[in-house]
């Protein structure tokens, strides 16, 4: 199973462009994307979903041509889009039902497979009452199950865990951990702990183009001896914020604690073990 995407852009008028020239492969297990907004992600993912076309290149799945060829990735797809709407007056056993027969899904194993995902998602006791009465996260939820019950070979989530409270994102990404074994898992987010935890690949985008792509440990490597932490004073905090990538800060008997990255510390500073959010905070911040 293989994803190769060919110097695809998607072009909205003479000078705005969600993609420019944008190549990356992807193989089975899961890619985390990140990228601040506006950075192309969802551009990318509806693209690949074939929700929308590429002004330019080419998407190809097992070197076919998704991009002339839709129906060959939509039977083996299974998408959550940022922007997921559900029928309000239907039950999720309704609509799953529903979402199934749209994919051409049925037969005897299909009531098995809906509350299967039902009870992973944590929505069996909620499943025969009105979508339109959820939170938005058991709405979120229900949209996760829907990319879930065809057992696709290509899960493509935007955002898959706003409204999520922290046991559900836990959930979610235990659930996914467990599909990507044996399928393609393309996974946006803004937040940088739904990615660090699970994937096995991590690419960066902004303003249309990729940053880097590869592992995590060797993204992290790039930020390396450059996290320090140091503690100031209120009054100086604007000036260093000016001067200096701020990961964190927290507050301490009066004064700030602040977790930031540069290339020539303060003498006070202390040297901090890097990890994903620092790479991407610098990453983002200096190209």
């Amino acid at each position: 199973m293989k994803l190769e995407i060919q110097n695809i852009s998607k072009k909205y008028n003479k000078e705005k462009y969600g993609l420019k020239d944008f190549s990356m492969t992807i193989e089975k297990g899961i890619l985390g994307l990140l990228g601040p907004n506006g950075a192309g992600k969802s551009t990318l993912l509806k693209m690949i979903a074939t929700v929308s076309k590429p002004s330019n290149g080419t998407i190809l799945l097992n070197k076919n041509n998704i991009t002339k060829d839709a129906n060959y990735i939509r039977k083996q797809l299974g998408f959550l889009p940022q922007d997921f709407g559900v029928y309000p007056n239907l039950n999720a056993y309704e609509f799953l039902e529903y979402m199934a027969a749209m994919k051409g899904v049925g037969g005897k194993n299909l009531q098995p497979r809906i509350t299967q995902l039902l009870e992973g998602l944590n929505l069996i006791d909620a499943a025969k009452k009105p979508i339109g009465s959820y939170s938005g996260g058991m709405k979120q939820r229900v949209g996760i199950a829907q990319a879930l019950i065809n057992s696709p070979k290509i899960l493509i989530f935007d955002e898959p865990t706003v409204g999520l409270d922290p046991e559900e994102r836990v959930r979610f990404r235990n659930l996914i951990s467990d599909l990507a074994n044996n399928c393609i898992v393309i996974l946006s987010s803004h937040i940088v702990s739904d990615i660090d935890t699970i994937a096995d690949q991590v690419a960066i985008l902004k303003n249309g183009s990729l940053i880097v792509k590869g592992h995590q440990e060797n993204i992290i490597r790039k930020v390396q001896d450059k996290v320090y932490e140091t503690k100031i004073t209120k009054e100086d905090y604007t000036a260093f914020k000016n001067s200096h990538i701020i990961v964190s800060t927290t507050r301490k008997n009066g004064d700030l604690i602040v977790r930031y990255i540069s290339e020539k510390p303060d003498n006070n500073a202390i040297k901090q073990q890097a990890n994903l959010e620092d790479a991407y905070l610098y990453l983002t911040k200096t190209n």
